[in-house]
């Protein structure tokens, strides 16, 4: 398996991983939406994507996004997204999507990388917990428009 970071050349790739991974949100497939937001994401370079690719396919993609930590005076990432192809799931690509995503934060001198998931989701807080992530102190409070 190899994991790289991904540009307008795999933009195709990550369109269809993408589109998949909204759907497992229960979002409805919107392939043209999902492409042109990737597209953006990568021109203005707003988001940094890695894609796993094994055997030529590309079975998983991680999308983390700037921000900053005002305390630590420091840039900081929130993983925003991350997502294996049902068939890859189990194999360790979500553990290296993971690794990858650590390795990037710690070259670029984050201070953290933050994500978020879903309580019922037991596959994925476990996988985080093995790579020694912790919940903090905060409690996240949203305000949704639109």
């Amino acid at each position: 398996m190899e994991i790289f970071q991904a540009t307008m050349n795999e933009l195709e790739e990550l369109t269809v991983l993408f589109d998949e991974y909204r759907q497992f949100y229960g979002i409805e497939s919107d392939v043209s939406s999902a492409k042109a937001f990737l597209q953006l994401r990568i021109a203005l370079k707003e988001s940094v994507i890695f894609i796993a690719v094994e055997n030529g396919k590309a079975i998983g993609i991680a999308q983390l996004y700037p921000t900053f930590s005002s305390i630590a005076l420091q840039r900081a990432y929130i993983l925003n997204d991350i997502y294996v192809t049902e068939d890859a799931r189990g194999l360790g690509v979500g553990r290296a999507l993971m690794e990858k995503v650590f390795q990037y934060c710690e070259q670029q001198y984050a201070r953290y990388v933050t994500l978020q998931t879903a309580t019922d989701n037991v596959n994925a807080r476990k996988l985080y917990e093995k790579l020694e992530m912790t919940q903090d102190q905060y409690s996240n409070y949203v305000k949704y428009f639109g």
